[in-house]
């Protein structure tokens, strides 16, 4: 189950992290751009560290609040949780 776990966190943060590029090119290029509440979800979903990541290397986001803010404690979040579901054994 923890294998499971950890592919879902893994696949999650890589397509967040994607996404945030995606949408940095769309911008630099004047293309249609991905919603905010997409990019968001998906790091409420489990993105999180990605998203976080492609903010700050990809300088995009950084002056939304919603993202400079809600990345950081959606990450402390997500370890907190996965900290309880491995400590109480719900994912071993």
């Amino acid at each position: 189950m923890i294998y499971l776990y950890a592919g879902y966190m893994l696949v999650m943060n890589l397509a967040c992290f994607i996404l945030m590029f995606t949408d940095k090119r769309y911008a630099q290029t004047h293309h249609w751009r991905i919603r905010e509440r997409t990019l968001f979800g998906f790091a409420l979903l489990g993105g999180a560290l990605g998203g976080f990541f492609g903010m700050r290397l990809f300088h995009h986001k950084t002056k939304h609040l919603l993202f400079s803010v809600g990345l950081p404690l959606a990450v402390i979040f997500h370890i907190l949780a996965a900290y309880l579901l491995l400590h109480y054994g719900i994912v071993s």
